[in-house]
């Protein structure tokens, strides 16, 4: 099994994680790497990351983190089309929440989703996040306790 790692997007690696991409049916779910990489240049509180598999850029992940308030929010994340159902985004989340987890004050982790079908909900429950009931910019809440 392949060792996931949280990894800098650096000029070098940048190219490939442009080229990343979702099956079809899922992208109405998430922006490309390349809207979210523009998105975190102009939010201070953005933190973003390649998802890596040994060394091989697999998937985006960004958050939205602000110490401050105590907000942790995932903003994006994605694995790409060829490395789905290998458990790399899976092991991806868990690296990311156990990070939350030691920020300061961090008692939720929250995240919001589009509903549709084939919408990522499964998936985030698999990982203890359920849903609040609310809705954010026309996207359901989800959330996690830490």
């Amino acid at each position: 099994m392949a060792q996931i790692t949280l990894c800098e997007i650096t000029k070098e690696t940048l190219s490939t994680i442009l080229k990343l991409e979702v099956n079809e049916y899922q992208k109405c779910f998430v922006a490309t790497n390349a809207k979210s990489i523009a998105q975190a240049h102009f939010e201070e509180k953005a933190w973003f990351r390649a998802i890596c598999a040994d060394d091989t850029p697999v998937g985006f992940v960004m958050l939205y983190l602000d110490q401050e308030k105590a907000e942790y929010f995932l903003w994006r994340f994605m694995i790409d089309r060829k490395f789905q159902s290998k458990g790399f985004g899976y092991m991806a989340m868990e690296i990311v929440i156990d990070m939350v987890r030691k920020f300061p004050n961090a008692e939720k982790f929250v995240l919001s989703f589009q509903s549709g079908e084939g919408n990522p909900s499964g998936f985030y429950s698999k990982l203890g996040f359920k849903e609040t009931g609310e809705v954010s910019e026309g996207e359901r809440v989800m959330e996690k306790d830490l």
